[in-house]
């Protein structure tokens, strides 16, 4: 039997069929997209673009491919996702239909990249989202390292979709969809000359500036309704430190308000997405600007140099020869230790029943991916994927220390201001 690996690796990936993709894709139009009331804005007009070109996309949600391709219908795009996601049954046929490229998030992938340039050289587009994964805190992330440079191989004109209100719709604490609006505009970033006189360096500044997006601090503004009757539930995978007391990984959640079991702060959430303090609670301006104090409390914590953050954690890969059922995203075969400290990142444990231990060094991961909501993370071990599920709820920290502890040492992936 030959391996799922092999097999996807050996495809040669051409533009999808016209026919199948618009016939998707006006069906998309007028039931998924039609209740999410698009409002789109054409600066630049990407259907007047006679030739191939990329269209790059904020990562809000995991609707974000409805938001940027049922407006540019009858236009057709191999959208670029993330390559474990084609390990899954449920989307096996969908991807292979659509013609869909696979790549490893936050590695290099020769592979992904040529069939990029394959699929334009044959007069196609390529839709990506150059965060390389949804957004986690309702705010956007800085482009992936190699962003600009495969940019400037790829060597045709660059548009951007900017989406407003997704994250609202679909955040990544909770898997329920909210009903609410969405804000789409797209606009032209490069042309061919400007990606060639352009340095990277400049080029990912440009893109940072234009992708940045912050959904909580646009319906602070517009108070747009997102109905749902478990706005709050789960937010606490997000919000793990208190406010109050300083407290980690106590908070509970209820449908409606999130609560530190320890020192009882609670705040409540209204459809809004405004945050509520209770009586005499402490609270932020909004679940953003919380999660951005949980990074500059790392960052305090990290300066200590005999820091050391550990968990017990199970870990899942994905299976060689059979595709993921029931919406899995691994399969579990071993458990142990998992640590970070200044040195690198660690694991000691089992896999399959027989001792098992890696490492990984600061600088060759600058942050790790999630595939579903934020109760598990995970990251490539000399390309082989690697999922994480914590015994605490305690994901976010995972993330916001690493992403910390790479810059901290030097790491190329800097954050918006650096």
């Amino acid at each position: 039997m030959e391996k799922l690996e092999k097999k996807l690796h050996n495809k040669k990936i051409t533009p999808p069929n016209k026919f199948i993709y618009n016939f998707l894709g006006y069906v998309w139009k007028y039931t998924m997209a039609k209740k999410y009331h698009m409002e789109v804005t054409y600066i630049d007009d990407p259907r007047k673009e006679k030739g191939s070109y990329v269209l790059l996309s904020n990562h809000a949600s995991r609707m974000d491919y409805i938001f940027t391709a049922v407006p540019l219908l009858p236009q057709t795009f191999n959208f670029v996702a993330g390559y474990n996601e084609f390990f899954r049954s449920h989307l096996k046929g969908i991807f292979s239909l659509l013609h869909e490229i696979p790549k490893k998030n936050f590695t290099p992938d020769l592979y992904a990249v040529m069939e990029m340039k394959r699929v334009l050289n044959k007069g196609g587009r390529i839709a990506l989202f150059p965060e390389g994964m949804s957004s986690i805190s309702g705010g956007s992330q800085p482009v992936a390292l190699g962003s600009a440079k495969l940019l400037k191989f790829l060597k045709v004109p660059v548009y951007l979709a900017n989406i407003k209100g997704a994250y609202l719709i679909a955040p990544k604490y909770n898997l329920k969809e909210r009903k609410g609006s969405v804000e789409v505009s797209f606009k032209k970033l490069f042309d061919v000359e400007s990606l060639k006189n352009l340095s990277e360096e400049e080029i990912t500044k440009i893109l940072n500036k234009e992708i940045y997006t912050d959904d909580y601090q646009y319906n602070l503004n517009k108070q747009k309704t997102y109905k749902s009757s478990e706005i709050a539930k789960n937010i606490e995978q997000l919000l793990y430190k208190c406010p109050k007391c300083g407290k980690e990984f106590t908070h509970i959640s209820g449908n409606d308000y999130v609560e530190c079991s320890s020192c009882h702060n609670k705040v409540f959430i209204d459809n809004k997405y405004n945050l509520i303090p209770f009586k005499d609670s402490k609270t932020f301006k909004t679940p953003k600007v919380w999660f951005d104090y949980q990074r500059e409390e790392v960052k305090k914590e990290i300066q200590n140099r005999n820091f050391e953050f550990k968990e017990e954690v199970e870990i899942g890969f994905l299976d060689e020869y059979k595709y993921l059922k029931k919406k899995k995203t691994s399969i579990i075969e071993g458990s142990g230790i998992l640590k970070i400290n200044h040195n690198g990142i660690f694991f000691e444990g089992k896999r399959n029943d027989k001792p098992f231990s890696f490492s990984l060094t600061l600088n060759e991961t600058p942050t790790y991916g999630m595939c579903t909501d934020a109760s598990r993370f995970y990251t490539f071990l000399k390309g082989e994927f690697i999922e994480f599920y914590p015994k605490r709820n305690s994901v976010i920290k995972w993330l916001l220390v690493t992403e910390e502890m790479h810059r901290l040492h030097n790491g190329k992936w800097k954050d918006y201001q650096n």
